[in-house]
């Protein structure tokens, strides 16, 4: 926790953080929200792919596997406006961040970079392994909700087609898409 401490006492933010535990224990929600990202795996979507495959000694349908098979978790969003990083996913897939990082990687990239994975919401540079790709906008700034994906959230991703993918594509570009986002306990 930082604060000014010109502005409160250590005192005062210590009383304020054991508030804010107490309600939050008392809170009824127990539970957090788990948003399923589409993702089209491989080919212009994942060049990096076959990479992810080669290191973890697997077929690339078992990366798709096993990226797609557990809920990953938001611990922060950074790096770039809606950069979710992506805990929890499975272990065996971690591959290194690529020796060269490339200077413009397409927003709705989804990428490995050692045990996490991360989806890039906007055109920006960077070296993580992309291994698909998402055609859903994660930093809408115009929008009430700027982030699509916040900390603390569930990650589920869904493989789909390229025709899905395209198809998808169209519905966010004329506002009829509705992400699917569940409340677990």
């Amino acid at each position: 926790i930082y604060f000014d401490p010109i502005a409160a006492s250590c005192e005062k933010v210590t009383e304020a953080v054991k508030l804010a535990l107490k309600e939050a224990s008392e809170s009824k929600s127990t539970g957090h929200k788990v948003i399923s990202i589409p993702v089209c795996y491989g080919g212009e979507y994942g060049p990096d792919i076959q990479n992810v495959a080669e290191h973890s000694k697997i077929s690339v349908e078992e990366v798709i596997k096993r990226h797609a098979a557990q809920v990953c978790h938001c611990y922060m969003i950074g790096f770039v406006p809606g950069f979710a990083y992506l805990g929890g996913m499975d272990e065996s897939i971690a591959t290194p961040r690529l020796q060269n990082p490339r200077t413009v990687i397409k927003g709705g990239s989804v990428g490995i970079a050692g045990k996490q994975t991360g989806i890039y919401p906007i055109d920006s540079p960077g070296g993580w392994q992309l291994i698909g790709r998402t055609p859903l906008r994660l930093f809408t700034p115009e929008s009430e909700q700027v982030t699509l994906i916040d900390s603390g959230y569930g990650v589920r991703f869904v493989p789909v087609s390229e025709d899905e993918y395209k198809t998808i594509e169209a519905s966010v570009a004329d506002g009829t898409y509705v992400p699917q986002i569940t409340e677990v306990a």
